[in-house]
């Protein structure tokens, strides 16, 4: 069985998309009124803004808004709003801000393969440090929930580009399922059905992908690392803790919540943009903190930019101390801060925090782009990056709430 799959999946009608679809819960966290105009264009019609949950909102009132959230996603249900469509593929095409093309494709995980933790072998791995205190919150919403809505973007690693470019060859045969403008400047979305014979054939690609992946994983000697969850881990976390509540509860292994709903995406796609977030360290002895870098400084390693008032330079980080450059810095920083003291805070943009470290006490290290190559390597040898590692894209080029899929065996 494959770990990627296909599933039934519920669209709303045409008409009611353009109000409907809304982005990922976790965005605009500190903008409340970017959330007030997504209600105020919804109106009174039917909109995932109803039935999900804004991480931006969570503690106002949160018992009466799930118990909302859960009513309505039956009311959507009895009142017909969906065109179903069984076993099923959806391949998506995201106009992203600067007019550039994403392609992926909407499935199903298994969550038997998935483990978000830090040491985590399985076929499907966190990309990052999974804070569990935004776990509870999210299980709450989800284990009374009848629907699941899903803003997780999954990554492969495909070189070749095949599996995908198996459904770009064939999108002009593909019937549409959606093609509109999102709210609030997310761009156009448009998505086409794979279906029967599409399906198998699709399938059939995503089963080569990851029986390669793990014999290569295999001759190194490593668990396969097929798939890595680029955005949404929290969400998906909180999917794989409500199915093992179910499993002890006597749930069958073919329950609908053993498998989550993910937007499927190659990370080798030119459109697949990830920017490095840079350190900025406040409140130290700079010299000290520089000096005490040497200590996980290796000729020829890893460079690392750092600035610190009129003063920069260069560190070359020993790679024996991770595969990536992130994974040997943050470990650093972290114990450095717990003994001296001091703050650190993410930056994206090397302007910003070049700028930032111009005030007394403070030191920028700006990071290196992650070469795509050595993205799912790093995972694989130094476990799962430390938080705030890289950015995916703007946060309007989030993925939006849009398909459905029923999450009970009612």
């Amino acid at each position: 069985m494959a770990v990627f799959s296909s599933s039934e999946f519920l669209v709303p009608f045409g008409e009611l998309l353009p109000d409907w679809a809304v982005i990922a819960c976790d965005q605009f966290t500190s903008q409340p009124d970017y959330w007030k105009a997504v209600r105020e264009q919804a109106g009174e019609r039917p909109s995932a803004c109803r039935i999900t949950f804004p991480e931006a909102e969570l503690g106002s009132d949160e018992q009466a808004r799930i118990a909302s959230i859960n009513e309505t996603m039956r009311r959507y249900l009895d009142a017909g709003f969906f065109r179903r469509f069984p076993d099923s593929y959806i391949y998506v095409e995201r106009t992203l801000l600067d007019g550039s093309i994403r392609r992926g494709a909407v499935g199903v995980i298994d969550l038997e393969a998935y483990d978000f933790s830090a040491d985590a072998v399985s076929p499907v791995r966190a990309t990052e440090r999974t804070v569990v205190e935004r776990i509870p919150p999210r299980v709450r919403i989800r284990e009374g929930a009848s629907l699941e809505l899903s803003h997780v973007m999954l990554l492969m690693d495909d070189p070749g580009g095949t599996v995908l470019d198996s459904l770009t060859a064939r999108r002009s045969e593909l019937e549409p399922v959606y093609d509109f403008e999102l709210m609030q400047g997310g761009g156009r979305i448009v998505g086409r059905l794979v279906s029967g014979a599409d399906t198998a054939a699709f399938g059939a690609r995503i089963a080569a992908y990851e029986r390669e992946t793990a014999e290569r994983f295999a001759a190194e000697g490593r668990a396969p690392l097929l798939y890595a969850v680029g955005d949404g881990n929290h969400s998906l976390a909180a999917a794989k803790t409500c199915w093992e509540a179910l499993k002890k509860q006597g749930a069958g292994s073919d329950h609908p919540a053993r498998f989550a709903m993910v937007e499927l995406q190659n990370i080798r796609d030119p459109e697949q943009r990830f920017e490095p977030i840079h350190r900025i360290v406040t409140g130290v002895d700079p010299a000290l903190l520089l000096r005490s870098c040497a200590a996980i400084c290796a000729p020829g390693g890893h460079p690392v930019a750092w600035y610190a008032g009129k003063e920069h330079g260069l560190l070359t980080l020993d790679p024996a101390l991770g595969e990536l450059p992130v994974a040997v810095l943050q470990p650093f920083l972290d114990r450095f801060l717990l003994e001296h003291g001091g703050e650190i805070d993410y930056i994206h943009g090397e302007e910003v925090a070049v700028r930032l470290a111009e005030k007394p006490g403070s030191v920028a290290f700006l990071l290196p782009n992650i070469s795509k190559g050595d993205f799912f390597r790093g995972i694989a040898m130094d476990g799962v990056l430390p938080r705030k590692t890289f950015s995916m894209g703007h946060a309007q080029e989030k993925r939006y709430y849009l398909e459905c899929r029923r999450i009970t065996d009612e």
